[in-house]
Order: C-alpha cells, then sequence, then structure tokens
C-alpha cells in the first residue's frame, strides 16, 4: 500500500454568480488495507458540512502542506 493519498480533501466556498469557486485542501483520503473503504483525515472542517474528495495531481502529490486557490 503506498503512503500517497487515494483522493485529496477540499471545502469549496461559491463566491457568486460569474466567479470560480474558492477551493481549500483540508486533508486527504488513504483507501484501507483491506480494501471495502477510505480512511479520511481531516486538518479542518467545512463551515456549510460539504466535503470534496478529488484524486491527486502528480504536482499534488508531492505537496505536504495544505493548498488553496481556485479549482484544483
Amino acid at each position: 500500500m503506498s503512503n500517497s493519498p487515494k483522493y485529496l480533501v477540499y471545502t469549496v466556498k461559491d463566491r457568486g454568480r460569474g466567479r470560480k469557486s474558492f477551493w481549500t485542501r483540508i486533508g486527504a483520503a488513504w483507501e484501507q488495507q483491506k480494501g471495502g473503504g477510505l480512511n479520511i483525515e481531516l486538518e479542518a472542517l467545512p463551515l456549510d458540512g460539504k466535503l470534496v474528495l478529488m484524486p491527486p495531481k502528480e504536482d499534488d502529490a508531492a505537496a505536504s502542506d495544505a493548498v488553496e486557490g481556485e479549482v484544483p
């Protein structure tokens, strides 16, 4: 099993009509060793309770700090 996460966890803030949403990385998710589920580790909680899991890109997998910015 790899130490790299299967997914990165984001919270997404809608900035209004005609503006791009703001994505903030707040954690990561790994497959369980025996399969069938995910272990999710969060460094923050979203205010609206919504989480978005996205597979990491090559440059995301190497990053260890939280990333803020527009759509990944």
